[in-house]
Order: C-alpha cells, then sequence, then structure tokens
C-alpha cells in the first residue's frame, strides 16, 4: 500500500540540502525527535547485526567543546539537534550473541535454530575480516543509517546536515568513547533553516538520471 504520493516524495528529496546555518532559535518538537530516534533504529544493516550507537549530544557545553574538533562549523552549536554516529571499533562474538538472542527474543524462537544466522555473521564478519575490514564494514553500515535519518527527516519537514568535516579523534576523547569500544564514524545537524542560508534557494546540482542510471 503507497502511503506517501511519488510527487511529494521527489518534492520533499528536491527540498532538502546540506543546510548550512540553522535558526538556533528553532527547535525540533519531542514528538518529531522522537520519530527520527525510531528512524535511527530502524535502519537497516548488514545481517541485521547493527553495529552502531547514536549518540544525541544534548548538553550544550559538550557541543560548543565538539565544535572546537569540527574546525568551526556554526552547525554543531545552532541546529537544534547533533547527532554522532560511532560504530563498535572491533565487533566480535559476543556482538553477534547479542543479536542472535534478540531475534530469537523478538521472533519468538529459539536460539538455536539461528545457528545458521550465527556462523554466517561469524565466518563473513568477526572471522572473515581483519581489525581494519571490520571497522571499514561498521562504518559502512553508519552510513546507511545516515542516510535513512537524512531522509526521514526530510519527509518530515526538518532540515539536516551530514557531516564528515570533523576530528574524530578529538570527538571520541571528549564523548569518552574508546572505553565502551566505539569509535566516531561522521555526524549529522538537524533543525531548521535559517533564513540567512542563501543556500535554502540555490538551485540544487546533479548530474542527468541518465547518466547515473543505467539499465543492464
Amino acid at each position: 500500500m503507497k502511503l506517501i504520493d511519488r510527487n511529494q516524495l521527489i518534492d520533499q528529496l528536491n527540498w532538502r540540502y546540506a543546510t548550512k546555518q540553522y535558526d538556533p532559535t528553532r527547535k525540533i518538537s519531542p514528538a518529531d525527535w522522537a520519530t527520527l530516534e525510531e528512524a535511527l533504529v530502524l535502519s537497516p544493516s548488514s545481517l541485521g547485526l547493527q553495529p552502531w550507537a547514536f549518540l544525541v549530544v544534548d548538553d550544550p557545553a559538550v557541543r560548543a567543546e565538539l565544535l572546537l574538533a569540527s574546525y568551526g562549523q556554526p552547525q554543531v552549536v545552532d541546529a537544534s539537534h547533533l547527532v554522532v554516529f560511532a560504530t563498535k571499533s572491533n565487533l566480535g562474538e559476543a556482538d553477534v550473541d547479542a543479536h542472535v538472542r534478540r531475534t530469537a527474543e523478538v521472533r519468538g524462537i529459539s536460539v538455536e535454530s539461528l545457528a545458521g544466522l550465527r556462523t554466517m555473521a561469524l565466518r563473513s564478519i568477526v572471522q572473515g575480516m581483519n581489525d581494519t575490514e571490520r571497522r571499514i564494514w561498521a562504518g559502512n553500515q553508519a552510513y546507511i543509517a545516515l542516510g535513512n535519518l537524512v531522509t526521514s527527516a526530510a519527509l518530515l519537514g526538518i532540515d539536516a546536515t551530514p557531516m564528515e568535516g570533523i576530528e574524530k579523534c578529538r570527538y571520541d576523547d571528549i564523548l569518552g568513547l574508546k572505553p565502551r569500544g566505539l569509535i566516531t564514524a561522521m555526524i549529522a545537524a538537524l533543525g531548521y533553516r535559517a533564513a540567512s542560508d542563501k543556500y535554502a534557494t540555490t538551485p540544487k546540482v546533479r548530474f542527468a538520471r541518465e547518466q547515473v542510471v543505467r539499465h543492464v
């Protein structure tokens, strides 16, 4: 069943842009933010392993400190909300087992019936990759969640700015991530564009569909 008109979808994707200036006086409502958090939770990942944590930075003092590790990009402090996408630095057997147990719980089945899933995850991710490969894999999963958040926000009429231009190691230190087995992957600022942001009305630049979409 189609729940959104196709024109609405394209209109909202054309409406969104990587917001450069936020109106610091406008805040996302608690109901809308709860919806966006649920959208993050519902993000897909390889084998469903969800090798991430989404850190919503509420403390203005912490955000001010993060600004210094973000090359002064004002979105970090001016946006209504800031999300740090962190990934597990070395996903292992315990993480796979946690996923298997959660799957069994949610679906009302036995852990033993998921032996195939467990074996596949261990062989392909835990045993089949070295530490560097696993970290890259986890980062790739975080980009899926980032895209899901950005699109979900656009459908709610909320601006979002995905950002990689940060000092990730400083983020790790400020947020105390390493002792928790996490590392910073990227961030996203969300809120409402400032009236003075000239990029809000700048035409979106994309290659023509014929150049990037190929039917083979």
